[in-house]
């Protein structure tokens, strides 16, 4: 058994995967297609249900546990309207792991999932939230850093890592997630006591992947610095920022936020209404670019990782080159 392998040991056991290298959910980009090929090639591949209606989930469960061979999980934003249907959605499914990402999971929601056998990770942004969510049941804890592509925290990865992974990586399972694109930085993680990582934007051009050439080539051209985050224009409207590449769409962003500004100014939405108003814009934003190829007004939602993204490989290929680093970082430190 590989150094590796030790090291993942608890993130594999629970995953039920050869490596506990995750794939993010990005919506649109992480569906059946690629879901499935990165938990076939050994990973664990997650669908992001997004803003799906219960029954689209339910069509592209189905379509993966088709294509899939292995093991897979579905996240779910805890702030979408019906996402008590989603839990039996993914139920009825028999999926066995829910990732549960946004704010803190409402009221008997993790006693739903738990319920149907499934086991539970949830996003921790920071220490107090993750002894929190460890209290209340959860199975696992992914820590993302700002340096991540789509919805971000304020606080970078490596941060994270350090003061979440001393406390709670021996009580359970976690991953870190965040601006990660070699192995050498997920055998510096595993040493520090995760049990796994999450990667997602090393993945968007992957074969199997079908977000649009044009998404693709935008990011096998861009740099690190190139991927920044939005600003929030109004104090008010908390609008959680989003990691994207620069374009005409983040700038459109902007004009969007003032509209929704000035909606809840006049009592026409109230804060709920408005930020499901900006999640359903970047949904949008970012079909504009991930589906259609629409590169200058679309979101093309990037991590900073995503400097590292050169060429289209396959899945394979992408998990294969991740554990040789790692393997080789490892072995290197004796």
């Amino acid at each position: 058994m590989s150094k590796m392998n030790e090291l993942m040991a608890r993130g594999t056991e629970l995953l039920g995967s050869d490596y506990a290298i995750l794939c993010g959910a990005m919506s649109w980009v992480s569906e059946r297609h690629l879901v499935s090929a990165i938990s076939n090639a050994g990973g664990f591949g997650v669908i992001a249900c997004g803003a799906m209606t219960p029954a689209l989930l339910d069509t592209e469960i189905a379509a993966t546990k088709a294509l899939a061979t292995k093991p897979f999980g579905v996240n779910l934003i805890t702030m979408h309207p019906q996402l008590f249907e989603l839990i039996e959605v993914c139920a009825k499914h028999g999926v066995g792991h829910v990732v549960l990402a946004g704010g803190l999971p409402p009221k008997g929601s993790l006693e739903a999932i738990k319920a149907s056998g499934a086991k539970v990770i949830c996003f921790a942004p920071t220490l107090a939230m993750g002894k929190k969510l460890v209290r209340s049941g959860v199975d696992a804890l992914v820590i993302e850093g700002m340096e991540a592509g789509g919805h971000i925290g304020p606080v970078s990865t490596s941060v994270l890592a350090q003061e979440i992974l001393p406390t709670l990586a021996d009580e359970v399972p976690v991953f870190v997630a965040g601006g990660i694109g070699r192995g050498e930085a997920i055998a510096a993680y595993l040493e520090m006591g995760a049990s796994g990582v999450q990667l997602g934007t090393r993945f968007v051009c992957a074969t199997e992947s079908i977000a649009h050439p044009n998404f693709k080539k935008a990011f096998m051209r861009a740099s690190a610095r190139e991927a920044v985050a939005s600003v929030q224009i109004d104090p008010r409207l908390p609008v959680i920022p989003v990691r994207a590449l620069k374009n005409a769409g983040t700038e459109a962003f902007n004009a969007k936020q003032r509209e929704v500004a000035n909606k809840l100014d006049k009592g026409e939405v109230d804060m709920m209404e408005a930020q499901l108003e900006i999640e359903h814009y970047w949904a949008g934003a970012l079909r504009r670019a991930v589906i259609d190829g629409d590169i200058e007004n679309g979101s093309l939602m990037a991590g900073q990782s995503v400097g590292m993204v050169s060429e289209e490989e396959s899945v394979a290929d992408i998990i294969a080159t991740l554990v040789q680093q790692a393997d080789a970082a490892l072995h290197a430190r004796g």
